[in-house]
């Protein structure tokens, strides 16, 4: 079997369950405190990767924030923040977002055969298309980054991601933070969609830390032997 990167999923969610809000204006989950732990995460990783749905709704930025870890990966010869990653099945993505516009690093577009060619005239030259073949898997996906040399790959989302690498059995750690309050509406995402998952009441997961980051609570788990304790 091809090798893959070790892979952190990184997530924050009301006490409800729920990613965001429905209402369509986004919902802050976390705190600044946080905000610079997930900054220091991101600066120890060789690539992030986020679904298509997040950077048309979000529009993140995902760059390393802390000009000291800026400088500390140049110092290491790597790029100031991390190769960006998303995966598409229709290829509509404005290549003036800012997961293309910002940050000096490299982003690749993951897309099967039949949208390869849209989305490489849609994006060319802000992203490298990577055609994946009839269907996109995060497996397939995962090891052709580690065969470009990513080695750590983080994992921000959305839920439909989220779900896949998770009923995969292709991440090896979790950090899921929950903040304290409800959204209560079904219509909003959830963290994770139905699925067939590895941890069930009988093979849990495994808890490695829970502490408090001023107002939210970090859980990390590990769900595989490749995270350390």
């Amino acid at each position: 079997m091809a090798e893959r990167p070790y892979t952190l999923l990184s997530c924050s969610m009301s006490l409800d369950g729920y990613l965001d809000g429905a209402s369509g204006k986004r919902v802050i989950l976390s705190n600044e405190a946080d905000l610079d732990r997930v900054d220091e995460v991101r600066a120890g990783c060789d690539a992030i990767l986020v679904g298509a749905a997040t950077v048309r709704n979000d529009n993140p930025r995902l760059v390393v924030r802390s000009p000291a870890r800026v400088e500390e990966r140049q110092r290491r010869g790597l790029t100031p923040t991390p190769v960006k990653v998303t995966v598409t099945e229709r290829a509509k993505l404005d290549p003036c977002a800012a997961f293309f516009a910002v940050g000096d690093t490299e982003k690749l577009v993951y897309c099967c055969s039949d949208t390869a060619d849209a989305a490489r005239t849609a994006l060319d030259p802000v992203a490298a298309v990577v055609d994946a073949g009839r269907s996109v898997t995060m497996r397939g996906l995962s090891e052709d980054l580690h065969a470009r040399g990513v080695r750590r790959l983080m994992v921000e989302g959305g839920g439909s991601v989220l779900t896949q690498f998770l009923t995969d059995g292709l991440a090896d750690e979790l950090h899921l933070v929950v903040a304290p309050f409800f959204i209560g509406d079904s219509q909003a995402p959830r963290f994770v969609r139905d699925g067939c998952f590895p941890w069930a009441p009988d093979r849990r997961a495994t808890l490695v830390e829970a502490r408090a980051v001023e107002d939210v609570v970090l859980l990390r788990y590990a769900l595989s032997t490749r995270c350390p304790d």
